[in-house]
């Protein structure tokens, strides 16, 4: 529609909708990799995919959005084009009406999922979720409808601000500036919407920690297990998005080895259940062990 209407307006509304759609793509996507089991090569599985998917979504919205700013200053410099407002009109007005009803039924699944806390689902398992609570993890749900539903709004906001645009345009064909004017706007509503995407697929390629972990706080959680002696090593990154995986390596208190299997059992829950890792690995050893290899590594190095 903003193409035959020739209105830059529609378009970068149309963009704003598509980072929309990636960002629906990539879940179906990472609902896909998750049931495709790892290989020989890529011992992890293919999560990462997604990421690299996040990044090339990203990049071609600023393609196309660097095109439509290029199009909006030489429309706001010579002033030489067209608008079809009726057509513009209709398009705008399709886009409201269709950001009404998205708002709506998100509105409504917001509700009916609120009553449906009551009843438990045992049988699904929640290992993202960081509290074991199955009320906790309905919450979370809830919360994400929400999240959504607030969206929607922005867009229905978005969507008004082009049918004024639109309106303006029809009827005052002399104030066609109004349309680069929207460009100009919506393509920062653009960037703030991605700029966020962009900064968590940074931290996930660096192999950083997710941003709602603390890892002091993991740390002194492992501390009070009894028989933890200290903390040897701590790495925690995500594989993607909402799936975390951690490695650490305890040292036992003096005279606790036999106790082995007990400490891993209960760090393994710890990293599970309280702190929501998709996967974990807890490596032990005794603390005799490790003065033995330092004395010996010690006595090799200064002979």
């Amino acid at each position: 529609g903003g193409y035959v209407a020739n209105s830059l307006a529609i378009m970068t509304d149309a963009l704003h909708m598509l980072t929309d759609l990636s960002g629906i793509i990539l879940t179906l996507l990472a609902l896909w990799l998750s049931a495709k089991s790892p290989t020989k090569r890529f011992t992890f599985g293919f999560h990462r995919l997604e990421v690299l998917s996040a990044i090339i979504s990203v990049l071609l919205v600023y393609i196309l959005m660097a095109f439509l700013l290029y199009e909006a200053v030489q429309r706001t410099i010579h002033m030489d084009y067209e608008i079809n407002g009726d057509i513009m009109l209709i398009t705008a007005a399709v886009g409201v009406a269709v950001n009404l009803i998205m708002g709506f039924l998100l509105n409504q699944s917001g509700h009916l999922h609120s009553h449906s806390h009551s009843h438990p689902h045992a049988h699904v398992p929640q290992l993202n979720s960081p509290n074991t609570a199955h009320g906790s993890s309905h919450g979370h749900s809830s919360l994400a409808v929400r999240a959504a539903f607030v969206h929607a709004l922005g867009d229905l906001v978005q969507s008004i601000g082009v049918l004024i645009a639109a309106y303006i345009i029809r009827f005052k064909p002399e104030y066609k500036i109004a349309d680069p004017i929207c460009t100009y706007v919506f393509s920062i509503l653009v960037v703030l919407t991605t700029v966020r995407i962009l900064c968590d697929t940074g931290v996930i390629i660096l192999e950083g920690v997710p941003r709602h972990l603390n890892t002091d706080r993991i740390k002194e959680d492992l501390m009070k297990i009894e028989d933890v002696y200290s903390i040897e090593d701590l790495n925690v990154w995500s594989l993607t998005a909402g799936k975390t995986t951690a490695i650490v390596h305890l040292q036992l208190v003096p005279g606790s080895s036999s106790k082995w299997e007990e400490v891993q059992s209960k760090a393994r829950q710890l990293l599970l259940n309280t702190f929501g890792m998709y996967k974990c690995s807890v490596q032990l050893q005794s603390y005799k062990q490790e003065m033995s290899k330092t004395c010996a590594s010690c006595q090799s190095y200064s002979a």
